[in-house]
């Protein structure tokens, strides 16, 4: 009998499911969008049930033509948004439409993080020196103190993917990945930090969210699917559960849980998951921590090696801006994006990299995760004129990329400093779609740029997790170097050195100003 493995992945707008063999070889994908629903205030909500119906969706329309019996394992990965049910196991109804979900780029809990960040506690140290909103302490602690009728009935939470792998087996089961990653548990330290909980008045935490006291590893079968989880996804009963993991987490291990232990060992190789954000992910045996860098988080990933994640909150959601306010059909759709970059690389051809050289931007569009660990932070775009032509469009998207690719040099210099050597970044995500953006990384960080598992390495990730607990490989090293293939190389152009050195050096003078501004204004206020 073949065997095979189902990975999904469930992202900001929609889910994803994979089929894959033994080999690595992606058999079927399939997509379904999800309802997102923003508001003002930074605010972003999904629909549990939706997002559910969604996986349904797409895992059914991969096993077309395959015996349900031959898929040994199933593993997902999310985005790591807070699902919060009520006592009896439903929704946890925020809003409308069943909205039960807080999106990771929610912001609504900005005090809140301070108010962990006021307690000086230890356990700051693996948050960059500060929480992040993005968190789910501080998320829960809004709950507590805005909201606290909903507190009251509040029955779980869970991060997203621990939803999945609850709804998919019923058990309550919860990652080390999720959990050590954004619920600020540290195995290395004992588990839950009680003390730093009573601090911040979420002494009812774990028992409210209903959080076991121990995680799961990876690589650990949560259980097998329950009979309805099995007719929802199309499988049978006994195919096994693995626990699930943050996307960018999964994407790391798909990109670089490949790389020889020397490389593991000394951080050589970064994995970049680049999309509506980016994070810049480092496994590394030995510890190291500085403010802006989330971790080092304890066996995250890999067991024995700890993980540092840097991060831009806004890459593809500021090239989308862009295009939405300034594009002339105010559309961020692929096409648009395809229209540009075809203009672009005529005008780079006739005019060169230096390229609209008057316009300079700060990314910072959504905060700022690295190196600054600065929620609040804005971004600036210097240079603009009102030229609405559709060339003027190209140049300010050009300058936006340009600025994104600052952004990075910044986060690998800052990692740099802690003792990673970073030589080469593993790309995955929707970023990989663009080679023009590619080339300017590469360009720009002076690093080589290796797509990795052909731009899927979250689903390979996943995959790899559902193969070892599916019993096909003995842990996830093994897995990730059998299943993953490399893919295209882009190399640092040395001759543009000396202009994105330039760039850079405007980039921080950029972000003194900035700093030397909200000052002024701070400063004045009464």
């Amino acid at each position: 009998m073949t065997e095979y493995v189902c990975a999904v992945d469930v992202g900001t707008a929609s889910a994803r499911a994979a089929l894959f063999d033994r080999d690595g070889t992606r058999l079927a994908k399939a997509v379904h969008p999800i309802a997102l629903y923003q508001m003002e205030g930074a605010r972003a909500e999904h629909a549990s049930e939706n997002i559910w119906e969604a996986v349904g969706i797409c895992v059914r329309q991969v096993l077309v033509g395959i015996d349900p019996a031959e898929v040994v394992a199933i593993g997902f990965d999310a985005t790591c948004s807070l699902v919060l049910r009520d006592k009896t196991g439903a929704p946890l109804r925020l809003g409308p439409d069943g909205r039960d979900t807080i999106l990771w780029f929610d912001h609504r809990a900005a005090p809140h993080a301070e108010v962990c960040n006021a307690t000086g506690h230890p356990v700051l140290q693996v948050q960059g020196g500060a929480f992040s909103p993005e968190k789910q302490v501080p998320k829960l602690l809004w709950l507590k103190t805005r909201r606290p009728q909903l507190w009251d009935q509040l029955g779980a939470a869970y991060d997203l993917a621990d939803f999945l792998t609850f709804r998919a087996s019923g058990s309550n089961a919860r990652s080390n990945c999720t959990l050590t990653a954004k619920w600020s548990y540290q195995s290395e330290r004992g588990g839950w930090q009680r003390d730093f909980l009573n601090q911040i008045g979420l002494d009812d935490f774990t028992n409210k969210a209903d959080l076991p006291e121990h995680a799961t590893p990876l690589g650990t079968a949560v259980g097998t699917l329950t009979a309805d989880a099995a007719e929802h996804l199309g499988l049978t009963t006994a195919c096994k559960v693995s626990a699930g993991m943050v996307d960018a987490f999964s994407g790391t291990l798909g990109a670089v849980g490949h790389c020889p232990s020397d490389t593991l060992n000394d951080g050589s190789d970064l994995a970049l998951i680049a999309g509506t954000s980016s994070c810049v992910m480092s496994i590394n045996r030995t510890p190291w921590v500085t403010r802006g860098v989330w971790g080092p988080y304890s066996d995250a990933i890999l067991p024995g090696y700890w993980t540092s994640e840097g991060g831009q909150s806004a890459t593809g959601a500021l090239l989308d801006f862009i295009l939405r306010n300034f594009g002339p059909d105010k559309t961020e759709a692929p096409e648009a994006h395809q229209r540009v970059e075809m203009r672009l690389r005529q005008m780079l051809d006739e005019e060169g990299p230096s390229l609209a050289d008057g316009i300079h931007i700060l990314p910072d569009v959504n905060g700022n995760r690295s190196p600054f660990a600065d929620p609040n932070m804005r971004g600036v775009i210097s240079g603009l004129t009102m030229d609405q032509s559709f060339d003027s469009v190209c140049k300010l998207y050009w300058r936006a990329a340009v600025s994104l690719a600052l952004g990075l040099r910044q986060i690998i210099e800052h990692m740099r400093a802690q003792g990673p050597t970073i030589r080469v970044l593993h790309v995955t995500g929707g970023h990989v779609r663009s080679d023009l953006l590619l080339q300017l990384y590469a360009d720009v960080t002076g690093c080589d740029i290796q797509i990795a598992a052909e731009g899927e390495a979250v689903l390979l990730g996943t995959a790899a997790l559902a193969a070892v607990t599916g019993g096909l490989f003995p842990d996830l090293i093994a897995a990730v170097r059998h299943m993953r293939t490399d893919g295209r190389v882009y190399r640092p152009n040395p001759a543009l050195r000396d202009l994105f050195d330039q760039d850079y050096a405007i980039f921080l003078r950029m972000q003194q100003h900035r700093d030397e501004l909200n000052a002024m204004r701070t400063s004045t206020k009464v």
